[in-house]
C-alpha cells in the first residue's frame, strides 16, 4: 500500500521542518515546498493525498494556489495562517480551503485536523451512500456527482468543492430541513468552527452563483431559526 502523501506548503522552513515532522511519526509521506508556485506544480506533477498551504507566500498566495489546485483536484487543503480573525477563516473556507488552523498552532492538532480531512475524503471516494452518484435535476438545476458538476439551464456554474457538497447534501434530501450545525458536520466532517456564519456565507455564496439572489423563486431556502431545506 503506498504511503499517504501531505504537501507541505510555507515560506518559514522551520513550520514546514516541524510539521513535517510530527506527520511523518504518523507514517505520513511528506513533500516541503516553499511557495505557492511550486505547491501548484508539485500537486499536478505527483500523487498527493492533501495539501497544508500558508497563505501569505512569495509568487502565488494561498488563496491563488487553491484556485490553481482546484482547476484538476479536489484534494483536501487545510489553510495555516497568522491571519486569524473569524473574517480570515471564513474567507479562507469560501476560498476552496477544507480547515483553517491559525498561527501559533499545536502541531498534535493540526495533525489531528490532517487525519480527519482524510478520514472524510476516503469515506467520501470510496463509500458513497445508496444512490448518492445518480445525477440530480430539479426544475432547471442538473447536479451530476460523478463529474463534480453543477448545470443551472445548461450553463456550467463553477462551485468551491465545500459549495458544491452543501448543494448536493441539500439536493440528496429534498424538503429536508438541516440545521447550519449538521450542514457543518456532514460537509466538513467536524464542528471545528463554533460559528454559523461559515455556513451562512457559504449558502450566501452559492445562491449568487446559482443566480437565486436575483430571483424569487429559490431551490435553496430558508427555514427561519431551523436551517435550509431544498425544493426544486
Amino acid at each position: 500500500m503506498k504511503p499517504t502523501t501531505v504537501l507541505i506548503a510555507d515560506d518559514e522552513p522551520e513550520i514546514a521542518d516541524l510539521i513535517e515532522l510530527h506527520l511523518m511519526k504518523e507514517g505520513y509521506r511528506c513533500i516541503k515546498v516553499f511557495d505557492g508556485q511550486e505547491a501548484v506544480q508539485t500537486i499536478r506533477m505527483n500523487p498527493v493525498d492533501l495539501a497544508i498551504l500558508d497563505i501569505m507566500m512569495p509568487k502565488l498566495d494561498g488563496y491563488e494556489a487553491t484556485a490553481q489546485i482546484r482547476d484538476n483536484s479536489h484534494l483536501p487543503i487545510i489553510f495555516l495562517s497568522a491571519k486569524s480573525t473569524d473574517l480570515d477563516k471564513i474567507a479562507g473556507l469560501v476560498r476552496g480551503a477544507d480547515d483553517y488552523v491559525t498561527k501559533p498552532f499545536n502541531p498534535m492538532e493540526l495533525v489531528a485536523r490532517v487525519n480527519a480531512q482524510l478520514r472524510r475524503a476516503t469515506r467520501f471516494n470510496a463509500s458513497p451512500s445508496a444512490g448518492s452518484k445518480a445525477v440530480i435535476e430539479a426544475g432547471g438545476l442538473v447536479i451530476n456527482p460523478e463529474e463534480h458538476a453543477v448545470f443551472v439551464y445548461g450553463n456550467k456554474i463553477e462551485l468551491t468543492p465545500k459549495e458544491f457538497d452543501i448543494l448536493l447534501l441539500l439536493a440528496s434530501h429534498p424538503k429536508k430541513v438541516f440545521s447550519s450545525e449538521k450542514i457543518f458536520e456532514h460537509v466538513w466532517g467536524g464542528a471545528y468552527y463554533e460559528n454559523n456564519n461559515t455556513v451562512m456565507v457559504h449558502i450566501r455564496s452559492l445562491r449568487k452563483k446559482l443566480g437565486e439572489d436575483q430571483s424569487q423563486s429559490k431551490m435553496i431556502k430558508t427555514a427561519w431559526g431551523v436551517g435550509y431545506t431544498f425544493h426544486g
